[in-house]
């Protein structure tokens, strides 16, 4: 078997999995790093670096490469920004071949990927649905990180997206800007009802929807991997006076019963937003509207609530050893396909 690492390169974090051999038995490795690449866009090679460095303990023999980063607003261009990435790539990886895997499917050597930048873009949805069509023939896969949610239909093992770039895949349905740490929960909900009373939000960067989550036990502070808004710590208690001031008040004004009734507001908002996205990807699937769901990501859960509200059967790799799978799905499908792609 060759050594191999697959990368999902992203705006918010980087997460890399190797592929290889443990003595005579096939194993996997994987790791996430939280990097907002607008911040401090040149430390991307050394964070590659260090990913590398956490899961191969030698030079693997190849590289996969997806990313999402280039949709950075540090870069001019999505051009501008997969280019940045394979030099980042080039540098931190020297003597490596790197392929990137194109939005038709395709591992292309980085030197002749360069030519069609555009081909790079956000492809790292199409890794992570390619490889659950082998496994799941017919599923809605629906991935969700901290940032976005991914809704992709397969059947009879083809991957049946309706769009490819993220902007196609907007308009679809498949792409969903809603996640579950890093969402400005403005973006959720424009109001919710404090003391019986609608109570219009503040559209400001008060919290995030790791907040919620993390008030409501669905995630650890470890999950909340992203700086908070405030910049203070991600607990429960630093987390309740965030949404207070969601709508413009704070710990001393509401008591904490009424924050978290004001979480599960927004949580139960949120599963509508995913919710939607599936109604709209299953109305074009003409006699395969009962498609089970097989939700991957941090934020499986919230999946899993949406596909109860349409009776839809779920599939979960969201328990045990296969939850790190679930968590960097992406990049571990980019590994396992070049692989395949290889012969390895």
């Amino acid at each position: 078997m060759m050594s191999i690492v697959g990368w999902d390169i992203g705006g918010a974090n980087v997460k890399a999995t190797w592929l290889g051999r443990a003595g005579q038995e096939p194993a996997v490795r994987t790791v996430s790093l939280p990097f907002e690449i607008w911040r401090a866009k040149e430390h991307l090679p050394e964070v590659l670096a260090a990913a590398l460095a956490a899961v191969a303990e030698q030079p693997p023999q190849a590289m996969a490469l997806t990313m999402t980063a280039e949709l950075a607003d540090v870069f001019a261009t999505k051009r501008e920004g997969v280019n940045f990435v394979f030099d980042c790539a080039a540098e931190a990886f020297a003597g490596c071949p790197v392929y990137a895997l194109s939005l038709a499917g395709a591992f292309v050597p980085l030197a002749q990927a360069r030519q069609q930048p555009l081909d790079f873009a956000a492809a790292n949805w199409l890794a992570a649905a390619t490889w659950l069509a082998r496994q799941y023939p017919d599923c809605l896969l629906v991935d969700i990180g901290s940032t976005t949610t991914d809704i992709t239909p397969i059947i009879d093992g083809q991957v049946l997206a309706a769009g490819r770039t993220d902007l196609a895949r907007l308009q679809a349905g498949e792409l969903v800007y809603t996640g579950a740490v890093r969402t400005n929960l403005a973006a959720i909900i424009r109001s919710a009802p404090v003391r019986g009373r609608p109570c219009p939000v503040a559209s400001e960067y008060f919290a995030v929807s790791g907040d919620v989550h993390l008030v409501l036990g669905h995630l650890t502070s470890e999950d909340y991997a992203c700086p908070t808004p405030d910049g203070r710590p991600a607990t429960v208690e630093a987390a309740r006076a965030r949404l207070a001031r969601l709508v413009c008040a704070d710990t001393e004004q509401l008591a904490a019963a009424e924050i978290d009734a004001l979480a599960g507001y927004v949580h139960e908002q949120q599963v509508g937003q995913v919710t939607q996205g599936l109604v709209q990807v299953l109305s074009r699937l003409e006699g395969r509207r009962d498609l089970p769901v097989v939700a991957l990501g941090l934020g499986a859960f919230l999946a899993e609530q949406a596909a109860k509200r349409l009776e839809l059967k779920t599939l979960s790799l969201g328990q045990g050893p296969d939850q790190q799978i679930s968590e960097v799905a992406p990049s571990w499908a980019a590994a396992h396909l070049l692989a395949e792609a290889l012969g390895g």
